[in-house]
């Protein structure tokens, strides 16, 4: 049980902190490579999965579902959509601190869209605490705007533009939520199989619902062909990395691509590429071992269990992100206070409002006889 349980905590703060770290590292130095991290992390989680999720004898088909495929046909779409416009933000001049705050902001969605769509009512203490959320994101959202300069366009600024694609993800998160809990809450959220006669436990919907959400989504990306091709080829002209291997490693062959290149010396073999495919391979590995790990501790904990961890997980984003990146760097002491105070309402209120959810209804009193 202690093993497992170090599994799934190094899943979620090892890979999605270190997620959000090559995140960083790789918008920092070109912005405008949200598409292509975004096909490279569902390429590599459909990849993970086809060996669980597909027989290839005696012709590749997908193995029997306990959900159907129709079930995932908006789902897949509303999470492909999302995922682009979250990563296409940071072409927006949207700072990783932001980006990480104003992504905790779906708790705002996913109240009011159970208000809306599902008939939910809320105590006072999670209004309160929703509110308390809203304005933290505020605060974080005003601490990187950038006050117009005379003379400028009255077009929209990029920044913005950024901050509306982010919104846009936020309540198509918010409609994802409630199509999931409708399927879960019809499907189940456990397999109700027993394990086979080799002692292979069942995959859970939620491994299922992983693969098949990344998985059909692959054929979406070709309506976006030329635009991967035009960043791959941005990745390539960009600035390179020669690593320098040890002697052992001269049974490569020797090779002079444009892209790639293997020279062998008497003590030593060098390999020259280009440097940000090193950020972009373990962004997208990291993304697999934090979807892992959040889904993992879903099976395990409640609801408020997981909400609570990954508060944590992502004020220790934000802290890593200041530290080595200097999100705050730039920022005057108002912004400071800005960014700081909003960050601290956000996870304050979010901690209040799992807090306030946990609490029993109060029973109605019986009345006298």
């Amino acid at each position: 049980m202690f093993l497992d349980w170090a599994t799934t905590l190094s899943l979620i703060f090892g890979g999605c902190c270190s997620n959000a770290l090559t995140l960083e590292q790789i918008t920092s130095q070109n912005p405008r490579l949200g598409n292509l991290i975004t096909f490279a992390q569902f390429l590599l989680i459909s990849l993970h999965g086809l060996p669980k999720f597909m027989t290839f004898t005696p012709y590749p088909k997908l193995k029997p579902r306990q959900i159907p495929l129709k079930a995932y046909i908006l789902q897949v779409i509303l999470f492909y959509v999302l995922s682009l416009l979250n990563n296409a933000a940071f072409a927006y001049k949207i700072p990783m601190t932001v980006h990480i705050i104003f992504r905790s902001g779906g708790l705002i969605v996913s109240m009011v869209m159970g208000w809306l769509v599902m008939g939910r009512t809320y105590r006072p203490a999670q209004i309160l605490s929703v509110f308390v959320v809203t304005t933290g994101v505020v605060l974080t959202t005003l601490s990187a705007s950038k006050p117009k300069q005379p003379g400028t366009s009255s077009a929209p600024n990029a920044y913005a533009f950024g901050i509306f694609l982010m919104s846009l993800a936020l309540i198509l998160g918010g409609f994802l939520g409630i199509i999931q809990d409708k399927m879960y809450s019809k499907y189940g959220r456990q397999a109700t199989a027993k394990a086979d006669a080799s002692g292979k436990k069942p995959t859970q919907p939620w491994e299922e619902s992983m693969f098949y959400l990344h998985f059909l989504s692959m054929p979406l990306f070709l309506l976006m062909r030329q635009d991967l091709v035009a960043q791959v080829g941005i990745v390539n002209s960009g600035p390179r990395t020669e690593l320098v291997l040890p002697s052992a490693f001269q049974v490569l062959p020797r090779t002079s691509f444009s892209v790639f290149e293997v020279n062998h010396h008497l003590d030593a073999t060098t390999v020259i590429f280009p440097s940000l495919y090193v950020p972009l391979i373990l962004n997208t590995v990291t993304q697999l071992f934090c979807v892992a790990g959040v889904n993992r501790l879903t099976s395990r904990i409640s609801s408020l269990g997981v909400t609570l961890t990954l508060v944590v997980r992502k004020a220790l984003s934000l802290v890593i992100s200041i530290v080595l990146f200097g999100g705050d760097s730039r920022m005057d002491s108002q912004k400071k206070a800005q960014l700081w105070g909003g960050a601290f309402l956000v996870f304050a209120g979010t901690i209040a409002y799992s807090l306030a959810s946990s609490k029993p209804q109060p029973k109605p009193k019986k009345k006298d006889e």
